[in-house]
């Protein structure tokens, strides 16, 4: 079941001509004797309900995951929190994080815990992840970047600790993607993350159907990201410990997961 806390927001954004108003989505809860504060938020922008979460330098780490134990895609939000060790860090949020083959590995770069488990790829075809340009999103525990395709292979010489290769990019240094329309005829449940320009990392999840060009300027105008890049449609999914939801519904690919730096006293 997908969390949506939004009839109050509702009934606001009726008498504010769309703008978007957002509020906790949950104000957190105890795990192991400690409060987590809450970091995704519902949302209403252009009559759409989306639910974002905002990752903080120096406050969450973000990391990739794509295989369990076994040596296989673990292909689910459920196995995810199951491979997890009992001494992890708290979870504050996790979703799916590009786009994969039959068997859930990446079809774009992939970076894990600083081990290349996919490399880039820059070939022309079909589909959302072929809608050049494309883009990865990629750092370490001090600074997160999204780049298009052709950037990072021209201009990144180190490998960083997590990296995801998606596509297309919906907004490209505060533009919007040439072939996305301001609202298409496709429309889908959609993810994706951007990075606004303190450096923040925002994960978005539309809860209903919304075309590319709502989902770009809900980035761009309402969030502040000059660039974004899309995750993927129908599947997307999100875990969020604090507030009591982990969707289930599809076999997922690359899972991307943003945990809580604890600082012993």
């Amino acid at each position: 079941m997908r969390m949506i806390l939004v009839l109050l927001l509702s009934f606001i954004c009726s008498a504010c001509g769309g703008d978007t108003v957002s509020k906790p989505a949950a104000e957190g809860k105890i795990r192991d004797g400690k409060l987590l504060a809450g970091t995704c938020r519902a949302a209403i922008f252009e009559g759409s309900e989306f639910t974002r979460c905002t990752a903080v330098p120096g406050k969450q780490v973000i990391s990739m995951r794509l295989n369990g134990s076994n040596g296989s895609p673990l292909r689910s939000l459920q196995k995810l929190e199951n491979s997890l060790p009992k001494n992890a860090a708290p979870v504050a949020f996790a979703m799916n994080a590009g786009m994969y083959d039959d068997v859930g590995r990446p079809i774009g770069y992939f970076i894990e815990n600083g081990k290349r488990l996919k490399t880039l790829n820059q070939k022309k075809g079909g589909g959302n992840f072929h809608l050049l340009p494309n883009g990865v999103f990629f750092g370490n525990d001090n600074k997160w970047q999204i780049l298009s395709t052709k950037d990072f292979s021209d201009n990144i010489t180190e490998r960083p600790d997590f990296a995801s290769q998606s596509g297309p990019m919906i907004v490209i240094d505060g533009k919007f993607h040439p072939e996305i329309s301001d609202n298409g005829t496709s429309i889908n449940i959609r993810n994706a993350v951007g990075v606004d320009l303190q450096g923040r990392a925002h994960f978005v999840i539309s809860e209903v159907p919304v075309s590319f060009g709502r989902l770009a300027r809900f980035m761009r105008d309402q969030l502040g990201c000059p660039n974004a890049l899309y995750f993927d449609g129908t599947v997307s999914s999100l875990w969020y410990p604090a507030g009591d939801r982990q969707d289930d519904s599809y076999p997922l690919g690359p899972l991307i997961m943003a945990t809580n730096a604890v600082k012993e006293p």
